[in-house]
């Protein structure tokens, strides 16, 4: 059953559940007067969603779509559905959200579904089912990570979700918790949240800079499990909280952040490397991977839980294996000192530097906007259907810049900004 139909939701901060959605609108997306607005949800968010509702059209929003999702409909395709249906999507539907996108439409997506909503079910028809979406989607991915409009991730702590986080704990106490972890992960925990973000987005700024100065042509991550070399992308930038997008607005596309990225090469990633928090994919829980890359490639790969369906994320396409994405997290950031896993890569990814399987980011190159997907992909640019974030950083990870003249510079040390 939903969070809000049990009533549970009304123990959650109604100040703070406002600052959450009146961020979303004003510093992760800037929405424009007139601008529409493409909103995903589950219904278990309805209590956030119609808040963001309300500031959107308060800010002047054209028209907002809203599209809601249900953990309950969700699982009764995986029980009943008909096996040849696993290999469909509603392809319709993402080509409508594509079609917006290129109209200048904004995207907003609420986050907060059953983590493992999906790990008791068949692997091979949660493979087949996220393959077929994912390449249904690509027409609308395409408009998001190649940057061409604003657009935002936030979360809502449905119950299902809060109780994998405080499992020992009463349905409305961790409820309750897990809200109030989002609100300070999120930074609206505070009288001038806004404000806020715009000090934050500075720092990140700060470190951006400083990597874009060195123009590293790789990064070798060395600790327990790992011994890694990422190759950067020739041409490549560094990017952090709040970016341009191509459609001239400046937006925050995730909340919470605390990540600065950039795009690898991805012909040019070596070694090993383990994974330091569970990446929980499509409602399975994917624990301990641990890969090994040869030209670019992973060509090994293990989990102690859900290596089935990590092996089939794999085999999703050629730029599966592939890297596109490369992120710098200090151990110290909030999310990480708060000691919770949240089982979101929303917010794990936040606690831990990380990597991505799959799509790289267009926006992550030096005038990425003018350049065409030939020339992205000859900089060693990655394409995908999928782009899946998990997490490598710890407090005994250590982190060095490689120069093309065999330079070596210290980035972090045993998990912080060296």
């Amino acid at each position: 059953m939903t969070t809000h139909s049990r009533g549970v939701s009304a123990t959650i901060d109604p100040v703070k559940l406002d600052r959450l959605a009146e961020v979303a609108i004003k510093v992760g997306l800037q929405l424009q007067p007139g601008q529409d607005l493409v909103l995903t949800s589950s219904i278990a968010a309805l209590p956030l969603t119609r808040r963001i509702v309300e500031h959107a059209y308060k800010a002047g929003a054209g028209l907002v779509t809203p599209i809601f999702n249900d953990d309950e409909i969700t699982l009764a395709r995986y029980r009943y559905g008909a096996d040849a249906g696993f290999d469909r999507a509603a392809g319709w539907l993402y080509e409508g959200m594509a079609k917006a996108f290129t109209g200048n439409a904004a995207r907003l997506a609420v986050r907060g579904e059953d983590p493992s909503l999906l790990s008791g079910q068949d692997p091979a028809k949660v493979a087949r089912a996220n393959k077929a979406n994912s390449m249904a989607y690509r027409p609308a991915l395409e408009k998001i990570t190649g940057f061409d409009i604003n657009w935002n991730i936030v979360a809502y702590p449905d119950l299902a979700w809060a109780k994998q986080v405080f499992p020992g704990d009463a349905d409305d106490v961790a409820v309750v918790k897990l809200a109030d972890a989002i609100f300070a992960a999120s930074r609206v925990d505070v009288e001038d949240p806004i404000g806020n973000w715009t000090a934050h987005n500075a720092a990140l700024k700060s470190r951006t800079e400083w990597l874009n100065g060195h123009n590293f042509h790789a990064l070798h991550f060395t600790g327990p499990g790992t011994d890694l070399t990422v190759g950067l992308a020739d041409g490549h930038e560094w990017m952090g909280g709040a970016s341009t997008a191509r459609n001239g607005i400046t937006c925050n596309p995730n909340i919470p952040t605390e990540e600065v990225f950039t795009t690898p090469h991805a012909r040019r990633v070596e070694g090993h490397v383990s994974s330091t928090k569970p990446l929980s994919y499509q409602g399975t829980l994917i624990d301990e991977i641990s890969v090994r890359f040869e030209d670019g490639r992973i060509v090994e790969a293990k989990a102690s839980k859900g290596e089935d369906v990590l092996r089939k994320v794999l085999d999703t396409d050629e730029g599966s294996r592939r890297l596109g994405e490369v992120a710098l997290v200090p151990h110290s950031s909030p999310i990480s000192a708060s000691g919770l896993l949240f089982f979101n890569t929303l917010f794990d990814e936040n606690a831990a530097c990380h990597i991505a399987l799959g799509q790289c980011y267009s926006k992550c190159f030096v005038d990425g906007a003018s350049l065409s997907q030939d020339e992205i992909a000859a900089r060693g640019g990655n394409k995908s259907f999928i782009h899946i974030d998990w997490m490598i950083g710890s407090d005994k990870i250590d982190i060095d810049g490689l120069g093309k003249d065999d330079r070596r510079v210290p980035v972090m040390r045993k998990g912080e900004w060296a």
